[in-house]
């Protein structure tokens, strides 16, 4: 956004909306990191071949948690049951699933304290990525504050206030990303 005709609540909807994205982002990323507890969103990214093209699971069966290290898919269509089984297997989880008639279930292994170090160094990236992010997203709402002062659509008290209420967002999404990141890592180290 540049400082034409671009009113400041406008451009701070825009910086607060973008902020929240990446906060989105972050916490659809951590969701795909497996922690020792079965949660669907697990099988998010797997993609299954059906029907001469590549579908996502949830498109051809329902994935449920019927214990808390067991993940179970019943499939709609007998037989895709295979395919099922081979998607979730080559989707580089760490996965083993097994044909069950109808269904493949999932058993969920321990994590290793090792694995758990790579996963809590893997979304310590993921929320340095996310707040690299916010900052990028602060200096774009600062360069149009500037833009907005020199073309004389706000003055330079309100181009300072304005920067202030930006420096408020950014470090009230860090602070999200920070909680969101202490929390993933908690549910991480628990066995």
């Amino acid at each position: 956004m540049s400082g034409d005709g671009v009113t400041y609540a406008a451009l701070k909807k825009d910086i607060k909306h973008r902020m929240d994205q990446t906060v989105e982002v972050l916490k659809k990323e951590f969701s795909g990191l497996r922690t020792g507890r079965a949660a669907t969103s697990l099988l998010d990214p797997v993609m299954v071949e059906a029907y001469g093209q590549s579908m996502p699971l949830a498109q051809v069966g329902t994935v449920s948690v019927p214990e808390s290290r067991m993940l179970s898919v019943q499939v709609w269509d007998k037989t895709m049951v295979k395919a099922v089984e081979k998607s979730i297997r080559d989707a580089g989880l760490g996965l083993n699933p097994q044909a069950d008639g109808q269904s493949v279930r999932i058993p969920i292994p321990a994590l290793t304290e090792e694995r758990r170090q790579e996963l809590g160094k893997v979304a310590a990236k993921y929320a340095e990525a996310a707040r690299v992010a916010v900052r990028n997203v602060r200096r774009d709402g600062n360069d149009s504050l500037k833009k907005m002062e020199k073309a004389n659509t706000i003055s330079q008290d309100e181009a300072r206030q304005y920067q202030t209420e930006v420096q408020q967002l950014t470090d009230d999404a860090i602070k999200h990303i920070d909680e969101t990141l202490a929390h993933k890592e908690k549910e991480i180290m628990q066995v």
